[in-house]
């Protein structure tokens, strides 16, 4: 692979990393700009509009390659792209406009004329869906041998109800409407289903396995799972509204890292570990909350259920989880600002042999 020359080792790796036989070290994927940098400048253009700019196929994928040709893959980290129209576009393949910012896009569920409640149904001639198609197959088709192109950022379940609905009216729902809760959710289920496939057979048209926006490698069909709505909901409601839909999701792929995200979502920790078919959690702390190391316990606690751990980390983490976490099925990633201080990580981390005895 062009971007990542040891790929065949790396992706020996990854495959320790699902079967939690990783014994020498824990995973790494550390990224830095490279310490020598290419002479061309980063592609520019004018667009009319942010939307034009996001829709820009052939401009996106000049940025991808002059990124990649710049940045530092260190240990585990890979060059992984996936097309990306924001957040809420699983709920756009149903009929939501989005609007575009800068950075992200959001949806104008307040524009919604049609009832969510009356029966959903993925249209595939929908704008949205045939650009996130095209956008995947030119994706895939320009990084064959030089990096991994992933499914795009899809949120079926409560979290496209989110889309549809907004998370103030959706928590009115959950009390007033749990029982059209319970039916949509698995109608958006089987829209989740064909896009799924479809992205995906895109995709191995061009590469051995899969990945996504968690940026991890999987030989067969894997994909995060998450319902960043249930940190508004209790555990008895997660059990009764989200569980029948997640647990279709886990049937449905070969594997999944369960995204968790911020501290109000932990009340469901117990459930989602007492789930078989779930291979691991993603744990986000959030933004202005402590890093990593703080929430050792609550690592401890995945790993002891026999889960992979997937967390971002800071340099000053390292030694405190490298002493308190086994490194089967742990893999922790990383941003630093110079290739030296990612080979200083790497150096540290490739030293846990040494610590045991």
């Amino acid at each position: 692979m062009l971007y990542k020359q040891n790929w065949d080792v790396v992706k020996q790796r990854y495959l320790e990393y699902w079967a939690l036989e990783n014994h020498d070290r824990p995973l790494l994927a550390v990224k830095s700009p490279k310490a020598q940098l290419s002479d061309s400048a980063p592609p520019l253009k004018a667009h009319a509009s942010q939307k034009e700019r996001w829709f820009d196929t052939k401009f996106l994928l000049a940025r991808v390659n002059h990124q990649f040709e710049n940045t530092f893959f260190g240990a585990e980290a890979l060059p992984t792209y996936f097309p990306n129209l924001g957040p809420d576009i699983f709920a756009a393949f149903y009929g939501v406009d989005l609007a575009f910012g800068a950075d992200t896009s959001w949806s104008k569920y307040h524009d919604l004329d049609f009832d969510v409640y009356g029966g959903l149904k993925l249209d595939r001639q929908n704008p949205y869906y045939q650009k996130m198609l095209e956008m995947t197959k030119a994706a895939a088709e320009d990084g064959r041998g030089k990096y991994l192109v992933g499914v795009t950022d899809l949120h079926p379940g409560a979290d496209a109800l989110v889309s549809m609905r907004g998370p103030e009216q959706l928590c009115f729902d959950a009390v007033e409407r749990p029982d059209d809760i319970q039916r949509a959710v698995m109608e958006l289920f089987d829209g989740f289903k064909t896009a799924y496939d479809e992205l995906y057979e895109l995709t191995t048209q061009y590469q051995q396995g899969s990945t996504n926006w968690m940026g991890v490698w999987h030989p067969e069909r894997w994909y995060v799972t998450s319902c960043d709505f249930a940190a508004l909901i209790s555990n008895d409601m997660f059990n009764d509204l989200i569980m029948e839909e997640l647990q279709a999701e886990l049937c449905f792929l070969d594997a999944s890292i369960f995204h968790l995200d911020g501290p109000d979502a932990l009340r469901h920790l117990d459930t989602l570990l007492s789930i078989d078919q779930l291979k691991g959690i993603q744990w986000v702390y959030g933004a202005g909350n402590p890093t990593a190391a703080y929430w050792i316990d609550i690592l401890k606690k995945i790993q002891a259920a026999g889960k992979m751990i997937h967390i971002d980390v800071v340099p000053d983490d390292l030694d405190v989880l490298l002493e308190n976490l086994k490194p089967e099925g742990v893999l922790y990633t990383m941003h630093v600002s110079t290739q030296e201080e990612a080979e200083a990580q790497i150096n540290k981390v490739s030293q846990y042999k040494k610590m045991l005895y």
